[in-house]
């Protein structure tokens, strides 16, 4: 069975940054595509990063791309998020997600959330002004 236990969301001032970790139980977490999705209160849920099995594909949403950097460590069955320069728009609750059967890592596959076939229970990451 696969879980997913997301942590590292908190209250931060803008401009300041936080990391989100994403350990993942499941004997071959290194064919997992990763993926991290955020919803902001009265939105819908959004695509915001993924990577590929073997981190040699890294896609962002528009929004986050040079603030966020997605990473992956295959031997501890862990993904990471690394936010910069945090803005008010950024809060919402992510959600770490995995694709275990993988089928694709082109960016127009990975940013589907249908393909993935488990969630994380979701962190709250709040941006203060």
């Amino acid at each position: 069975q696969v879980q997913l236990v997301e942590s590292g969301g908190g209250l931060v001032q803008a401009g300041g940054s936080l990391r989100l970790s994403c350990v993942v139980s499941g004997r071959t977490f290194s064919n997992y595509i990763m993926g991290w999705f955020r919803q902001a209160p009265g939105k819908e849920r959004e695509f915001v990063a993924a990577i590929s099995w073997s981190a040699s594909s890294r896609y962002y949403t528009d929004s986050v791309k040079g603030r966020f950097f997605i990473f992956r460590d295959n031997a501890k069955n862990t993904v990471l998020l690394q936010m910069n320069s945090l803005k008010p728009e950024d809060t919402a609750v992510y959600y770490c997600a995995a694709d275990v059967g993988p089928i694709s890592s082109d960016r127009d596959y990975v940013e589907q959330q249908r393909r993935y076939d488990h969630w994380g229970q979701g962190t709250q990451v709040t941006v203060s002004s």
